[in-house]
């Protein structure tokens, strides 16, 4: 009931609210792994976090969706993302009144797209990061005297590579887990297994889901000869690992049918990944979360018949285990009240 506690469960929930999981340890766990990464770059997805979480409580909105995170996680990403575009490099304090600014308007566009999605019974998802990490980047630009943005790759391209056959395959492993800790903008394996241990702690499923998601990243950069330091670095992982992990069992109840729906829909935000970053770079604006957003959405859309695509709605949506548990007691209710309306029809015929 105290407050502070409160809010600290908030802001380590939505930290791991990024990866569609809320769990506080889940939480932890990844902030400790973006410290390994880069304290600086830390310090400031947690300052978003916190900044957006208040700001949320102070606008009155849902105090569960706030307390679960859900108003935490697009500031985590942008306060993360700000300190990484940043050209200004570690410890430029000045680049924490933007990051405030910033992470307080998440929740005002996250509630603003919100009351639009939910007529669709759609999820925001990191739309409100997109939107405002590219408005700051776009209006701040290179040249800025206070707040310049760096080249769209430079944080990312930190190791030199010497080919030689055997670290090929050792990057080529690597890069699958990486992907996943891309998400955080983050390149280290160390921090991508953090990440990786976080999602496990809370789904084993969703866990599974990212690595697929991210190797069908990696497989689709090298099917359209992606140049090797992004494949290896997990440029085309992170997308695909966000997609993969939505459609396969978090906004789908987990089936035969969705898994092969989620790397479906993993192949396809590769597609739009190297589409977007193309159209993104005319602007010189990263392609940060787009793809995974515009992706997923289209296959939330997606009308079929099947009873085994069936999804969840979005007050009722937790993780894979949780989803199938409910899908399960709704179809049990369904079958016992038909057998119920059943059972009266055919009393009112003997009747």
């Amino acid at each position: 009931q105290v407050l502070i506690i409160q809010l600290l469960d908030g802001v380590l929930r939505g930290t791991a609210q990024v990866m569609f999981v809320s769990n506080p340890v889940s939480g932890l766990l990844i902030s400790t792994g973006l410290f390994l990464q880069n304290p600086w770059w830390a310090l400031n997805s947690l300052l978003g976090a916190f900044v957006s979480t208040v700001s949320a409580l102070l606008l009155r909105l849902n105090r569960e969706a706030i307390f679960a995170g859900l108003h935490g996680y697009n500031g985590t990403l942008v306060g993360m993302l700000m300190a990484a575009f940043s050209s200004k490099g570690n410890w430029y304090w000045w680049l924490l009144f933007p990051n405030v600014f910033m992470s307080m308007l998440c929740p005002v566009v996250s509630s603003a797209l919100s009351s639009i999605m939910s007529k669709w019974d759609l999820p925001v998802f990191t739309l409100p990061f997109n939107i405002l990490t590219c408005l700051h980047i776009a209006a701040t630009g290179t040249a800025h005297p206070y707040f310049p943005e760096a080249c769209i790759k430079s944080h990312y391209t930190h190791t030199c590579f010497f080919f030689v056959l055997f670290f090929v395959f050792l990057q080529l492993f690597l890069s699958v887990p990486v992907g996943v800790g891309q998400v955080f903008g983050c390149d280290s394996p160390w921090t991508a297994c953090l990440v990786l241990l976080a999602l496990l702690l809370c789904s084993p499923a969703i866990c599974l889901h990212a690595l697929l998601g991210s190797a069908a990243g990696l497989c689709t950069g090298l099917a359209l000869a992606a140049p090797l330091e992004d494949v290896y670095s997990g440029l085309w992982g992170y997308n695909s690992a966000l997609s993969c992990i939505a459609i396969g069992g978090v906004f789908y109840g987990l089936t035969w049918q969705t898994h092969i729906l989620s790397l479906i829909c993993a192949l396809f935000c590769a597609y739009v990944t190297s589409a977007t970053s193309k159209l993104m770079s005319v602007l010189a604006l990263p392609a940060c979360t787009w793809p995974f957003c515009l992706s997923t959405l289209i296959f939330l859309l997606l009308s079929s018949e099947n009873p085994a695509i069936c999804r969840p709605p979005l007050s009722a949506v937790s993780c894979p285990e949780e989803n199938q548990h409910y899908l399960r007691q709704l179809r049990m209710s369904e079958k016992a009240l038909s057998s119920c309306k059943g059972e009266r029809t055919l009393e009112r015929m003997e009747g």
